[in-house]
């Protein structure tokens, strides 16, 4: 596993299990499958309705060495909203602490202010080590990063090569926010562009692996989600090896197509 440091100093795996439209049973064993696997990194949110499927999985692990994500809805921006959906997660995650709390999309109608300042409450009372953001594009952020009392750790975005957000990438890392990629395949078809499907073959790796070792080693986390075991198991085999300049430059160049 690699990790990336958030501006807190907390390390934040590079690779985590993404559970949006997973639910239940199914969402449950997925999780239980990746932590197995070695996974310590779940992503989840309260959009997702799946709270407590995962909870009901990480039971059987220990809580303090997997980094759990969640994010506030667009609706729930409103500071006493923020604190009381923050509580109602970790009753139902079955967790003392959330690594790290995002507010899903911006919501021009909420002050994003007041918003932060709930979310530094949370920090400063020990129920979320990391505040963050997710869909938030530069001038949000900047509109984000002149009020904020505790440190903006995170973006998460749509990221894939065929939406390679470099300028986004390089403000982020201008301000220490490290980028979380979800959709790292975008709408599946990556996996079998031509280009891809070559370096795979290179490689002797899937286009799913490419993907996400590009990812990676652009300095993105990436969240793919599965609840196939052998996908979630190969979606770990990105690590401890590298992608040569040629394969790498190629597959910048999907944006332009």
């Amino acid at each position: 596993m690699e990790y990336f440091e958030l501006a807190s100093g907390d390390k934040m795996p590079a690779l985590g299990l993404g559970t949006w439209r997973l639910r239940g049973d199914t969402c449950t064993k997925a999780i239980r499958t990746a932590l197995e696997l070695g996974y310590e990194h779940i992503d989840t949110a309260e959009a997702y309705g799946n709270h407590r499927a995962i909870g009901r999985a990480l039971q059987d692990f220990d809580p303090s060495k997997i980094f759990v994500v969640s994010k506030i809805p667009k609706s729930d921006l409103r500071h006493d909203d923020v604190l009381e959906m923050a509580e109602r997660a970790l009753i139902e995650l079955d967790i003392d602490t959330l690594d790290l709390l995002l507010i899903h999309w911006p919501n021009e109608r909420i002050p994003v202010e007041e918003t932060l300042s709930a979310m530094a409450d949370l920090v400063q009372r020990g129920k979320v080590r990391n505040i963050g953001v997710s869909n938030f594009t530069i001038d949000h952020l900047e509109e984000a990063l002149e009020v904020t009392e505790v440190p903006i750790a995170v973006n998460q975005v749509e990221y894939h090569p065929y939406n390679n957000q470099n300028d986004l990438l390089t403000y982020c890392k201008e301000h220490n926010i490290v980028v979380t990629a979800y959709s790292p395949f975008g709408r599946g078809n990556l996996v079998r562009d031509p280009e891809i499907v070559r370096i795979a073959r290179k490689y002797d790796r899937t286009g799913a692996q490419v993907i996400l070792r590009w990812l990676v080693m652009k300095g993105l986390v990436v969240i793919p989600k599965s609840e196939n075991p052998d996908h979630i198991k190969a979606n770990m085999d990105i690590f401890g090896w590298e992608l040569d300049t040629e394969a790498f430059e190629a597959i910048e160049r999907l944006d332009s197509r």
